[in-house]
């Protein structure tokens, strides 16, 4: 049986969601993003990227392009809701669904009917009706395929406004829609890679192809052999349903360097609280907590601990995070970065010591329970703590 996989991306996610609860933004040109010195673009309006305005662009980079851009703090408790109620749209569909972003995810739609353009223009009006949200798809017979597709699609939209495309690729044309494409368009194939297959005359995709497999293997190992398969278009990976998270973490760019330990200390308690919060979330525990420190020279320093149990608490994440911040920050130097993380997940129930206090458990894990429902009824500021409404003596 011919595979039907969709891959579907959100447009400009974040400025579509804040469009919907801010009307003047509809012509505006905009960025949702840190407005300090140091803030980023974490996702830039379809008017703003005609001025060349993109994620991950410095702000005062984005600023000097447009002096007027309007810039929107991130609002991540509604874009976490939005994506929920798509991905609920998508699994309505399919239950072959692979997360791989909040934005973005593939679905296996092989055993339906209707051919796969039929599909993904239904789920496209759907997802444009129910939330007043743009998407574009790409359609094909595998993951590479149907990825490459849409990100070739949404280029060839007109600028200003979102793409709201839908590309397919028909079965047995794979190899011929990739092969005039830009060798950087395959997976895999970073600025080095890109760089070794410039030296062997390889410009377009195409040109891997008149490469023979010996000879790929050779110069690029288990990676060649991977070029000349998704050179012809041959991905056979599924749509994996159960993606394992491997990591939870945090962190903040400050605008200015801070030196003042108990203002990072107090930060290290929000980070904290956050990944506690997504690890109870994903119905977690996690045993390894870790810091990331980065230096004003931007030198970048990570340590870890791994606890005698598997936590979920807000609490025992934040007191390992702060023991480690204490064991590695030379007091007053300055911290560019700051972050905090979990790993090493078992979602196996936490064991008393001889010593533990039950009741104490018992209570925090009520508290914990009564916070995480108050931030998702009413947004992440709902409920602050002590310690960020003032400054400790």
């Amino acid at each position: 049986m011919v595979r039907k996989i969709l891959h579907l991306d959100l447009d400009a996610f974040y400025c579509a969601v804040e469009m919907l609860y801010d009307e003047s933004l509809t012509d505006a040109v905009f960025v949702v993003g840190g407005a300090g010195a140091r803030g980023v673009v974490a996702s830039a309006s379809y008017r703003a990227r005609e001025y060349g305005i993109r994620s991950a662009m410095p702000m005062s980079t984005a600023l000097r392009l447009y002096p007027d851009l309007v810039i929107v703090g991130r609002s991540d408790g509604r874009y976490s809701e939005k994506s929920r109620e798509v991905m609920r749209v998508l699994h309505d569909l399919t239950p072959y669904v692979e997360k791989i972003s909040i934005d973005e995810a593939f679905l296996d739609v092989t055993l339906l009917p209707d051919d796969g353009a039929a599909i993904a223009a239904r789920l496209q009006k759907r997802i444009n009706d129910t939330f007043k949200l743009p998407c574009s798809l790409g359609v094909a017979t595998n993951k590479l395929v149907a990825k490459i597709a849409n990100n070739i699609g949404k280029a060839k939209a007109g600028t200003g406004e979102p793409p709201n495309w839908i590309e397919v690729v028909p079965p047995g044309e794979e190899a011929a829609f990739l092969a005039p494409l830009p060798i950087r368009e395959l997976w895999g194939v970073g600025p080095k890679t890109a760089e070794k297959l410039a030296a062997l005359g390889v410009k377009t995709i195409g040109d891997i192809t008149r490469w023979p497999e010996a000879v790929l293997d050779q110069q690029f190992g288990k990676h060649g052999r991977d070029l000349y398969r998704h050179a012809r278009g041959i991905d056979e990976r599924p749509v994996n349903t159960e993606r394992e998270t491997k990591s939870i973490s945090k962190e903040i760019t400050f605008d200015t360097d801070r030196t003042d330990g108990v203002e990072m200390r107090r930060v290290l308690r929000r980070l904290s609280d956050g990944v506690g919060r997504q690890v109870r979330k994903s119905k977690l525990k996690g045993r390894t907590v870790s810091i990331k420190l980065r230096w004003q020279d931007f030198t970048t320093l990570t340590r870890q601990i791994t606890l005698d149990h598997p936590t979920d608490s807000d609490n025992e994440i934040y007191h390992a995070a702060e023991r480690l911040f204490m064991q590695n920050w030379p007091p007053g130097k300055p911290v560019r970065l700051i972050g905090v993380g979990i790993s090493g997940f078992d979602e196996g129930q936490r064991q008393l010591g001889l010593w533990d206090d039950v009741r104490t458990i018992e209570e925090d894990q009520r508290l914990q329970d009564t916070l995480d429902d108050l931030r998702d009824r009413f947004g992440d500021g709902t409920i602050k703590r002590g310690s960020d409404l003032r400054r400790e003596p």
